[in-house]
């Protein structure tokens, strides 16, 4: 499938991908999202051309190795979106509350993406994310 598919690069602003495990809805409300959050990874435009691809097939990769371990039960998918801004990735999990579980994918998913140690990302509570005032939204947890 991944071969006849678009690549997300040439995607137009606004469109995206999501790939959840059978019976998990993309969205917040979900019962198997609702108590969940996702690792966010930003992207500047620049980016688009040099890294989104590469991270985007990694991510998916993840997915359907069970790369994550232990806690691979817990990923509950992932989401790309293309925006004229910057692009997201983002690997949802089903529950906030499992701090090792959480900890674990953000670090093995940083890992994977071949990200700088000194470049930090957050862990965003759906929870949080949904009742945000402004567009920041608070990270529950960084690796």
């Amino acid at each position: 499938m991944y071969n006849n598919i678009q690549p997300a690069s040439k995607l137009s602003s606004g469109c995206d991908y999501s790939v959840f495990k059978d019976g998990i809805e993309p969205m917040w409300e979900d019962r198997s999202n609702k108590c969940g959050g996702r690792w966010l990874i930003t992207l500047s435009k620049q980016q688009r051309h040099t890294e989104l691809d590469r991270f985007w097939r990694e991510t998916l990769l993840c997915l359907i190795g069970e790369g994550f371990g232990p806690y691979s039960r817990d990923v509950c998918g992932a989401v790309i979106n293309v925006r004229a801004k910057g692009d997201k990735i983002a690997v949802w999990t089903t529950n906030t509350e499992n701090a090792e579980a959480v900890t674990y994918i953000g670090r093995k998913y940083k890992e994977t993406l071949g990200l700088p140690a000194k470049l930090v990302i957050g862990y965003q509570a759906h929870a949080d994310t949904a009742t945000k005032s402004n567009s920041l939204t608070k990270n529950k947890f960084v690796v």
